[in-house]
């Protein structure tokens, strides 16, 4: 399994009325989250765009357990459980608060299509080679 955290802050903009983290914005911080996974693996979105593929969201679940609040200091933790056989890769994500309290889960379904066809695409090489090791089976 592959797993990387990252931390955000909540900004007053992202709140609503209640002082709660908006719940559209869970899906901007799952994005942060990826985006930062993938960055540990060493390269970069905009990386893979500019060998030609793309990954649009194809799917998204949220479940929201407790509320953030405005100046939380959140802590994103994005897993990939499994390792990606098709065109579809699967991000898990957890919200956490400082007092290390589950707030939200969600999974979010990306797709790999070549930038001009739209066409499917298989996991890129690049990212097959940097997640493989994570998913080798320990003696």
């Amino acid at each position: 399994m592959f797993t990387q955290t990252t931390q955000i802050r909540v900004r007053y903009g992202e709140t609503d009325q209640m002082g709660y983290l908006y719940y559209g914005n869970y899906a901007l911080y799952y994005e942060v989250g990826r985006a930062e996974a993938i960055r540990t693996l060493g390269f970069t979105y905009a990386e893979l765009e500019k060998q030609g593929i793309i990954m649009p969201v194809a799917e998204l679940n949220s479940k929201y357990l407790r509320p953030a609040y405005y100046d939380d200091l959140i802590t994103v933790k994005t897993m990939l459980k499994e390792l990606p056989v098709d065109h579809k890769i699967r991000f898990h994500s957890e919200l956490y608060n400082e007092k290390g309290e589950l707030l939200n889960v969600g999974v979010t379904t990306l797709v790999f299509l070549h930038a001009d066809t739209k066409q499917r695409y298989g996991m890129p090489p690049i990212m097959m080679e940097r997640l493989a090791p994570f998913f080798e089976k320990s003696l």
